[in-house]
Formats: C-alpha cells, structure tokens, sequence
C-alpha cells in the first residue's frame, strides 16, 4: 500500500511523469550519455568552447532547479551530471594540450 501511495504521488507531482518538467531533464540524460561516449574521442577533437558552455549552462539549470517551485531534483541531477562530463572533457583537453607543449 505504501509504494501505491508513492507511485502516485510521483506520478502526481507537479514535476512528474505527465509534465514536460519530468521528461526534458529525462531526456537531458541522452545528452550526457553522449558526452560520456566522446571520452573515446581524442582531445584534439574536443572543443573548448563547446564543453565551456555545456558545462557552463548545467551549471546555471542546476541552479534554476533548486530555487523554482516545485524543486525539480531531475533536472538538477541531470544538470549536475552535464557538468560533471563536461568538466571532465575539459580536464582530459587542457591535459592533453598542457602535456603536448611540455614535449617539445
């Protein structure tokens, strides 16, 4: 009965399953799977200023999502992830590029 009465109140929610506050954070995880893959790419590939601004921008809608009512803890945790994969594309660039110039 507990977990009837959980289900429900997610599905609910004035963020859950039935709003677009539910699915576009749902389907942000797609971008960071997609980041993730670009770890097999070679950091010459990377972009500075791409991986800046995707991690920038999750960092400002992990921020939005706690201050908005209803707290949207979807889109804070896939914007929390989104930065997270971005920063780390930016660490393997800027090590890649600072131990390049060392060699020569």
């Amino acid at each position: 009965m507990a977990a009837t009465n959980k289900i429900l109140a997610l599905w609910s929610h004035p963020a859950g399953p039935k709003t677009v506050h539910f699915w576009a954070p749902t389907f942000k995880w797609g971008v960071i799977i997609a980041n993730l893959l670009d770890s097999s790419k070679s950091p010459e590939e990377l972009s500075y200023p791409q991986q800046a601004a995707i991690a920038g921008s999750a960092l400002v809608w992990a921020k939005y999502s706690t201050v908005v009512t209803p707290k949207n803890w979807n889109l804070f945790s896939s914007s929390i992830g989104m930065a997270a994969t971005a920063g780390y594309q930016l660490a393997r660039k800027i090590q890649h590029d600072f131990s390049s110039t060392q060699n020569f």
